[in-house]
C-alpha cells in the first residue's frame, strides 16, 4: 500500500473515533438527547430576568422595572367547548377581535400549535387580578409575567431610550437567546447595553401529559436554570444637570453636550426636542411610538445632540488657527491684512477686528482673520491645494471630527471635513485654489462652509484645547453592575496632530472672549470660563446659534456646547445655556436664574413652523389651515413639552373644545 493512502486511512480513522466517542458521549453521559427525544412530553419554559437598573452618576434611579403582564395562547390546548363569549367578555373584547387576533397569531412567521404566542400585553395590575381568578377556566390562554420598564424621570427620553418587542431582524442577529415576544433595547442606553441589561433566562423543563397539561418538572428540576438578572448600570450623566439643560431646550431643536475633559466622561445629552421617556411604557405605548416616529415636524426621536451635524460657525476658528499653526503657515503673531474687512477676489465677508494678531482676532471673532488664515493653509503646497487640504483634514480628524467617536451610544454620524477630491469633483479641476471664492472652499475657516460637526463632536474637540492636546473618547456608562466600565476604548489617551505649545495662544483668545470679547455679558464672578461664541448662518432662515465654554480656566473640570438651531447670536441663547450648566456644576446652584429663565421662557416653534410651511410650500403639498387648527398645532406643541399639570390642564380643556368644535363643525358640512 502506498504511504500517501496510509495516511488517508488512518486519518479518516482517527475522525471515526472522535465521532464515535462524541456521540456515546452525548447519549450515555447527557441528558440532550433524551429530551429531545421526549419533546413530545417535556416542553421548555422560560423565566425572564428582570432587566437592569439604569442610575445616574450620583445614584439616582433613572428607569426601574415594574410587573407588566400577557396573556399568551396556546393552539393545542383549545377545547372544542371553549366559551368564546364567557373569555371575551372577561378581556373586555369583542368576539370579532378575538377571532381576529387568533387569526392574526396563526400567520406569524414562528407560529407553533404548541409555542405559547402573545394573545395580548400591556395588562394593568387591576385587570391581571380580575382575569387570574377566572383564567383556569381557558386552559388555552396563561398569564405571562414580564417584567416592564419604569422611568423614574420625565426627561431624556432619546438618552435613555426604549425597549420593544424583538423583531425577525431582532431574532436573526441573536436567535440562541431571542424568541417571539421577548423584548430588546430599540434605542439609546436601552440599545447599545442591551447584553449587560437583558441579564440570562432561565429554563424550567416541565412534564406535560397527552393533553399538553403540566404534571411537574422533569428530573425534579435538576436540569432546571436559575435566571439572571441584569447588570445595573451607571451612567456618567449628572441628571440634575441634564434636566436643567431639556427644560432649557424647551420649544426649541438643538442639543446641549457637557463633558469631564479630564477623563471623557458625558455629563449632559440634551437634546430639543425632548422626550418623557413615560412614553415607551404602559397599554398607550405603541400609540406613542407611533405618533412619535410619525411627527415629521418636530422629528423628536431625532437625538440631535449625537445625530444632527452643523456648520459651526466662529466656534471652528480656534481649530482653523491650531492647523495653521501647525502646518507652519502662520503663528500667533501673524497678522493678516484686515484693516477693511475681508476682500478677496471680489469676495467680501462682513466681520469685526482689524489688522490684529491671532488672540485679538478671537476675541472680536474675525471672520476675515480666520478667512485669510485658511487660505494660508490651502496654498501651503503652490498649485496642489488637495495636498494642502488633506494635510489639514487630517488634523482635523485626530480631534474626532468628520469620524466616528468610536463611542458607547447607540447611534451618531461621521459628520463632514472636506478632502482634496471634495473640491476637485466640485471644481472639475486638480488645482482649484484658484477658484476658492466659487467652490465655497474659503468659508471654511470661519466654520461657514463644508464643515459640519455634531455638537458632541466639538465638545470633545474642545475637550482637547482644554487638554492642551489629548482627549478620552466620550462615554455615557461609568459603572456596570458597580464595578469601573471595563471596556478598553475609554482608557486610551489620545492625543491630536497639533503640538502642545499652540494651544496657548488659543487659550488666551478664549480668555479674552470672557473678559472683554463676545462673551464678556457672561462672565462669572463665581468661577472663570474661557469660551468662544458661534453665529452659524444658514440658508433657511434666523442663525443657528453656538457657544463652547471651558471652566474653571486654570483646571479644567467640565467643557460645555450649546447649540440652538435658527436662535439669533450665539451670546444671546446658547452662551447662557452654556454657562448655567457649568455654574450648576462647579458652584452646586444657579446664582444666575435669570439666564435659566430667559432661557425656559423663550421659544423659536414660530421660526420652526415658518420654516416648515414655506419647506411644503416649495413641494406643492402646503394646505392653508383655519385660525382653529393653527391653534390647535400649537396647543399640541405646547403640550408635548409643558410638565405643569394646572397649565396642561387648561391647555388639555382648550384642546378638547377646539377639537368638539371642528368636528361638529365637519359634521355640518358633510351633512350639507
Amino acid at each position: 500500500m502506498k504511504p500517501q493512502f496510509l495516511k488517508i486511512i488512518i486519518v479518516l480513522g482517527i475522525l471515526a473515533v472522535i465521532f464515535i466517542a462524541r456521540l456515546a458521549y452525548l447519549q450515555l453521559f447527557t441528558d440532550r438527547y433524551a429530551l429531545n427525544a421526549a419533546n413530545t412530553s417535556i416542553k421548555i419554559e422560560y423565566v425572564i430576568p428582570q432587566r437592569g437598573v439604569i442610575f445616574d452618576r450620583n445614584g439616582r434611579i433613572l428607569v426601574g422595572n415594574q410587573p407588566a403582564y400577557e396573556i399568551s395562547f396556546t393552539q393545542a390546548l383549545m377545547r372544542p367547548d371553549f366559551d368564546t363569549i364567557g373569555f371575551c367578555n372577561l378581556m373586555e373584547i369583542s368576539k370579532s377581535d378575538f377571532v381576529k387576533r387568533i387569526e392574526q397569531i396563526s400567520k406569524e412567521k414562528y407560529y407553533s400549535r404548541l409555542t405559547p404566542m402573545t394573545f395580548m400585553k400591556n395588562l394593568s395590575r387591576e385587570k391581571m387580578a380580575k382575569i387570574q381568578e377566572i383564567i383556569f377556566k381557558y386552559p388555552a390562554f396563561s398569564i405571562v409575567s414580564r417584567p416592564q420598564r419604569q422611568y423614574e424621570v420625565s426627561t431624556s427620553g432619546n438618552l435613555l431610550g426604549y425597549t420593544n418587542e424583538v423583531n425577525e431582524n431582532d431574532i436573526k442577529k441573536d436567535s440562541l437567546y431571542y424568541l417571539p415576544g421577548d423584548f430588546i433595547g430599540k434605542s439609546g442606553v436601552e440599545k447599545s447595553y442591551e447584553k449587560h441589561l437583558r441579564g440570562e433566562k432561565g429554563l424550567k423543563y416541565i412534564q406535560k401529559d397527552i393533553k399538553l397539561r403540566s404534571i411537574g418538572s422533569y428530573k425534579d428540576g435538576k436540569l432546571d436554570k436559575e435566571e439572571v438578572s441584569g447588570e445595573d448600570i451607571t451612567l456618567t450623566i449628572d441628571y440634575d444637570l441634564q434636566r436643567i439643560a431639556e427644560e432649557m431646550m424647551v420649544n426649541k431643536r438643538g442639543g446641549i453636550v457637557a463633558l469631564d475633559p479630564n477623563t471623557g466622561e458625558i455629563l449632559v445629552l440634551a437634546s430639543g426636542p425632548d422626550i418623557d421617556p413615560n412614553l415607551f411604557t404602559g397599554p398607550d405605548k405603541s400609540k406613542n411610538l407611533y405618533n412619535l416616529q410619525k411627527d415629521l415636524f418636530n422629528m423628536p426621536m431625532f437625538d440631535r445632540s449625537i445625530q444632527s451635524a452643523h456648520m459651526p460657525g466662529s466656534t471652528f476658528k480656534m481649530f482653523t488657527a491650531l492647523a495653521g499653526m501647525q502646518m507652519g503657515v502662520m503663528d500667533e503673531n501673524t497678522i493678516f491684512p484686515c484693516g477693511r474687512g475681508f476682500n478677496y477676489k471680489g469676495l467680501r465677508i462682513k466681520g469685526h477686528g482689524g489688522a490684529d494678531p491671532l488672540v485679538p482676532s478671537i476675541r472680536v471673532s474675525s471672520n476675515c482673520y480666520f478667512s485669510y488664515a485658511f487660505i494660508a493653509i490651502m496654498n501651503k503646497y503652490p498649485g496642489n491645494p488637495s495636498k494642502a487640504i488633506d494635510e489639514w483634514k487630517a488634523i482635523m480628524e485626530s480631534f474626532g471630527f468628520g469620524v466616528f467617536l468610536n463611542n458607547d451610544l447607540a447611534t451618531g454620524v461621521r459628520g463632514r471635513i472636506p478632502d482634496g477630491k471634495f473640491y476637485e469633483k466640485r471644481s472639475g479641476k486638480k488645482d482649484w485654489f484658484s477658484d476658492i471664492t466659487r467652490n465655497g472652499s474659503v468659508f471654511n475657516g470661519m466654520g461657514q462652509g463644508d464643515v459640519m460637526l455634531t455638537p458632541l463632536q466639538l465638545a470633545n474637540g474642545v475637550a482637547a484645547i482644554a487638554n492642551k492636546g489629548w482627549f478620552y473618547t466620550p462615554h455615557i456608562v461609568k459603572l456596570i453592575d458597580g464595578k469601573p466600565n471595563p471596556d478598553p476604548r475609554f482608557k486610551v489617551k489620545h492625543k491630536t496632530l497639533v503640538d502642545a505649545k499652540h494651544y496657548e495662544p488659543i487659550l488666551k483668545g478664549m480668555e479674552a472672549v470672557v473678559l472683554a470679547g463676545t462673551a464678556r455679558g457672561l462672565k462669572s464672578n463665581d468661577f472663570t470660563q474661557l469660551a468662544k461664541t458661534g453665529t452659524a448662518q444658514v440658508p433657511q432662515g434666523k442663525d443657528n446659534s453656538v457657544f463652547v465654554l471651558i471652566a474653571p480656566a486654570d483646571k479644567p473640570k467640565i467643557v460645555v456646547v450649546a447649540l440652538m438651531e435658527h436662535a439669533g447670536f450665539g451670546s444671546t441663547w446658547a452662551g447662557p445655556a452654556a454657562t448655567v450648566i457649568a455654574e450648576k456644576y462647579l458652584t452646586g446652584d444657579l446664582k444666575r436664574e435669570h439666564l435659566y429663565n430667559k432661557l425656559v421662557n423663550a421659544s423659536f416653534m414660530p421660526e420652526y413652523r415658518r420654516q416648515w410651511i414655506a419647506d411644503l410650500k416649495r413641494k406643492g403639498l402646503y394646505k392653508e389651515p383655519d385660525k382653529d387648527s393653527i391653534r390647535l398645532l400649537e396647543i399640541k406643541d405646547s403640550l408635548r413639552f409643558i410638565k405643569s399639570e394646572p397649565v396642561r390642564n387648561k391647555l388639555l380643556q382648550k384642546r378638547d373644545s377646539l377639537q368638539s368644535k371642528m368636528r361638529n363643525t365637519k359634521t355640518k358640512q358633510q351633512n350639507q
